[in-house]
């Protein structure tokens, strides 16, 4: 039943901007949390981005903080991801995921960003920054 699905990537130049969008089916209550995580080849997964359902309360990793924002349209039952100011080094594939209760405390932690908490996880969506 429950299920996220995440859209939105391609291609774009150093400085340009991409939103990614995240549409979660089948939950019933609001105290979930939609991660964001992005992974490139040779690297482990890491988690830039955290959006409380409840409240809208978002968390951002250093390395995305202050070019990334993330928001939610609860009526839509939507999640966005607003990249902004793009480089190089953003080139991933980008998955969204849901996992119950509040992004804090465990966002920003390795456990966090091995996706250990989250439930649901949607295919992917290539992001790739080049000129």
């Amino acid at each position: 039943q429950a299920q996220v699905a995440e859209s939105g990537g391609g291609l774009v130049q150093p400085g340009g901007s991409l939103r990614l969008s995240c549409t979660a089916s089948g939950f019933t209550s609001d105290y979930y949390q939609i991660g964001w995580f992005r992974q490139a080849p040779g690297e482990e997964r890491e988690g830039v981005s955290c959006i409380n359902m409840r409240d809208g309360s978002t968390y951002y990793s250093d390395s995305v903080k202050g070019r990334f924002t993330a928001s939610r349209d609860n009526a839509k039952n939507t999640v966005y991801l607003q990249m902004n100011s793009l480089k190089a080094e953003d080139t991933a594939v980008y998955y969204c995921a849901q996992g119950g209760g509040g992004c804090a405390p465990t966002f920003g932690s390795t456990w966090y960003s091995r996706g250990h908490g989250m439930e649901y996880w949607g295919k992917g969506t290539q992001v790739t920054v080049s000129s």
